[in-house]
C-alpha cells in the first residue's frame, strides 16, 4: 500500500525557512512515512505521531481508510510540543 503524503501550510512554511541540506534531510525522512523512521505515538492524542529527524520533530496523522499521511507541523524539539 502506498500512502499519499499531504504537507500542511505550517509545515511548508517551516521547511521553506530551512537551509537546502536540512530541508532535503527532513523531506527524505517524510517520504518514508508511515512505516520507517524514529516514530512514536504521542500520548494523550489519538492518531497523532511524531517523527524524529535529528533535533527536529515532524507531527503527523495517518488517515488509514484514505491512505493519507497528513504532516501537520515541523519544528525544533523544544518548541514543537507547546
Amino acid at each position: 500500500m502506498t500512502y499519499r503524503i499531504v504537507i500542511e501550510k505550517p509545515a511548508l512554511k517551516f521547511l521553506q525557512k530551512q537551509p537546502l541540506q536540512q530541508r532535503e534531510r527532513i523531506l527524505k525522512a517524510i517520504q518514508k512515512l508511515p512505516n520507517d523512521g524514529d516514530i512514536k505515538p504521542l500520548s494523550g492524542h489519538e492518531n497523532l505521531y511524531r517523527l524524529r529527524v535529528g533535533s527536529y520533530r515532524v507531527l503527523y496523522t495517518i488517515e488509514g481508510d484514505l491512505l493519507i499521511v497528513r504532516v501537520l507541523t515541523i519544528g525544533n524539539r523544544g518548541d514543537i510540543y507547546k
